[in-house]
């Protein structure tokens, strides 16, 4: 039988925050070009598979900065879920179960969902 965790609220929600910011990221780092900066595109074969790019015209000084903000909130996301006071009370492989079972909350169903969660 699994172990039901009671997440706290803000837990669940910084949670929630760190997987949206994540797909924000990288929806937004599949749209732009692949090299910040301008550079001609290549072709290279002569390693186990082939490379090729088109030429990049890099990103623009709003979609760098863009990208900076979402990493930054990333990282205070991470470190606020990692560092929670909520991890204190468990231990040992219970804490590796509660930490994946926080991460695929968000994944319940609506009647599954804990009350804290609004």
């Amino acid at each position: 039988m699994a172990t039901t965790y009671d997440f706290p609220s803000d837990l669940l929600a910084g949670q929630e925050e760190l997987h949206q910011v994540r797909a924000e990221l990288t929806a937004l780092l599949k749209r732009l070009p692949w090299s910040v900066e301008p550079l001609d595109g290549f072709s290279d074969d002569n390693g186990w598979r082939k490379v090729e790019r088109p030429a990049s015209p890099g990103w623009s000084a709003d979609e760098q900065a863009e990208v900076e903000k979402l990493r930054r909130r990333e990282r205070e996301l991470a470190v606020f879920v990692s560092t929670h006071r909520y991890w204190a009370q468990i231990t040992g492989p219970d804490q590796v179960d509660a930490r994946s079972e926080l991460k695929r909350a968000h994944d319940a169903p609506p009647g599954d969902a804990p009350a804290a969660e609004a």
